[in-house]
């Protein structure tokens, strides 16, 4: 069977359940990864995601900010809780899908100034990344996971509309980058958007509200992903890894867009 599994920082789920039940009519995601979801687990609009066909859930939320869920359209078994936040924020939820271990994250922007001492929300981004690189370095690489989510760091030059300029903000900074590549190599995780696209094409899947256009401003960055473990990498159905840049373009749209793969499970 395929499974298609994706990821999205909705920025507010209540406030886009509208947006996610059309991208769900039209695309048939069977798991959806959200990020963003900025509210408590009692709050989560439970009755729209079973109306779209996801009713099981998994919902750690949080008053106002961060959250993070998954709604499948299958069971959801229990996954270790990697807990990488130190600050206790809800930004880690995860599950087994299908004999698939999903581990959905909404990793810290960072800030604006990229100095560990002089900016403790950048400390704590490279502090979650740390954690997670840790704990994945121990797993075997044999077994099924799926990382999917928001981590806030567009790694290779053409994940972001201008190399330079971009290298000394947050986001895409050399230490940034080198903790993302640490992370990755962890496990030795695919990046399946990536690795199915050319590496000269210019990829993205955010773009700030501050764009009447954005399209037309072009200054994207690829900060959401989805990343597979050796053991499930050849389970990726080919060419399907797509970031669907045209529901940044709905009305009243998430700043991020979803990005999908299909697994052959």
């Amino acid at each position: 069977m395929s499974l298609r599994i994706v990821t999205w920082n909705v920025n507010s789920v209540r406030l886009r359940a509208e947006q996610v039940a059309r991208f769900v009519a039209e695309q048939a995601p069977d798991v959806l990864c959200l990020q963003e979801i900025k509210c408590l687990p009692d709050q989560f609009p439970e009755a729209a995601f079973r109306d779209m066909g996801l009713p099981h859930l998994k919902v750690a939320g949080q008053k106002g900010w961060h959250g993070v869920a998954i709604a499948s359209r299958h069971p959801i078994a229990e996954a270790p809780d990697l807990a990488a936040c130190r600050e206790g924020h809800a930004r880690c939820v995860s599950g087994v899908i299908q004999g698939v271990e999903i581990q959905n994250f909404y990793i810290p922007a960072g800030g604006d100034i990229p100095d560990r001492v002089l900016n403790p929300k950048f400390d704590h981004k490279l502090d979650f990344y740390a954690r997670l690189t840790r704990q994945f370095a121990a797993r075997d690489p044999r077994a099924p996971l799926l990382v999917a989510g928001d981590l806030n760091i567009a790694p290779g030059e053409n994940d972001v509309w201008n190399h330079r300029y971009m290298s000394k903000i947050v986001s895409h900074t050399p230490i940034e980058v080198e903790a993302m590549r640490a992370l990755q190599a962890s496990l030795a995780f695919a990046d399946v958007v990536r690795d199915a696209h050319p590496e000269d094409q210019k990829l993205a899947s955010w773009w700030s509200y501050r764009a009447a256009d954005f399209r037309q401003s072009n200054r994207g960055l690829r900060l959401d992903h989805l990343w597979t473990s050796p053991g499930l990498t050849p389970a990726v159905v080919p060419g399907s890894a797509r970031i669907h840049e045209d529901v940044r373009a709905w009305e009243r749209p998430s700043d991020h867009a979803p990005v999908a793969l299909d697994l052959a499970v």
